[in-house]
């Protein structure tokens, strides 16, 4: 029935948002010995979401964010040590060990004996690629995108270059703005596995109309069980 199944990576197939959670810890640490010029918290989420854009996805990207909302809040008087300090922090980030979930290279390793397997992650090209081969789970998958973003347009464009119908398509991920929306309005099928931390702008409503196209699992290691269920359903209404 699928043609092709694609799963995210960061925050699906390994822990990811829990350093972006400790980096926040430690920038707020830091604007304490300030005089600060509004919320902490509310200028780095304004200006993480105002340059993805500029920056799109990615450790560098959330690092250059909270440089300028340390700027904006200290009227630019924060210390050049503390700007080394956040530099220091996206470097040890970009080179942090990659760790699987508990489960994560038996369900893989499963799904890849009977279907064709394709990571699809979104961030900076260069980290992502080198998480992917890190991670040891490269020889499971058939094919690697990284993206700069995630729209239906850009799964679409995925689609076409590799000759598969949306119908006969499956997309495994965390997000629902990311990882589900867009897979689903452009005709394709969705395992939401939700992480046990997102970022909040991630979080989308799935419209009703929508719904009968998701499916939803507690757990990274459901997902094999839940594919076999839905494409048993699916042939069955051929």
């Amino acid at each position: 029935m699928f043609d092709l199944i694609a799963l995210d990576a960061d925050d699906t197939l390994w822990h990811n948002e829990n350093a972006y959670y400790l980096a926040r810890e430690r920038f707020r640490s830091l604007m304490e010995k300030y005089q600060v010029n509004g919320s902490v918290d509310a200028c780095a989420d304004h200006l993480e979401v105002a340059n993805l854009d500029v920056y799109g996805y990615g450790v560098m990207s959330f690092v250059l964010s909270l440089i300028e909302a340390g700027l904006e809040l200290t009227g630019g008087e924060m210390r050049g040590e503390d700007v080394r300090e956040l530099l220091d922090l996206g470097k040890a980030m970009l080179g942090a060990e990659v760790t699987l979930y508990q489960t994560t290279e038996e369900v893989v390793s499963r799904l890849s004996d009977a279907y064709t397997l394709m990571v699809i992650t979104k961030g900076d090209l260069l980290h992502q690629r080198n998480k992917v081969l890190r991670s040891g789970l490269g020889d499971y998958f058939g094919y690697v995108e990284e993206l700069s973003h995630k729209r239906p347009k850009d799964y679409a464009e995925i689609l076409k270059r590799h000759a598969v119908e949306p119908h006969r398509f499956l997309m495994v991920g965390n997000s629902m703005r990311s990882d589900i929306l867009p897979v689903v309005e452009i005709g394709g099928w969705a395992i939401h596995v939700p992480s046990e931390k997102i970022w909040a702008h991630e979080a989308a409503e799935l419209p009703d109309h929508l719904q009968e196209r998701v499916f939803q699992a507690e757990s990274l290691g459901e997902v094999p069980g839940l594919i076999e269920k839905l494409e048993e359903s699916l042939i069955s209404n051929l």
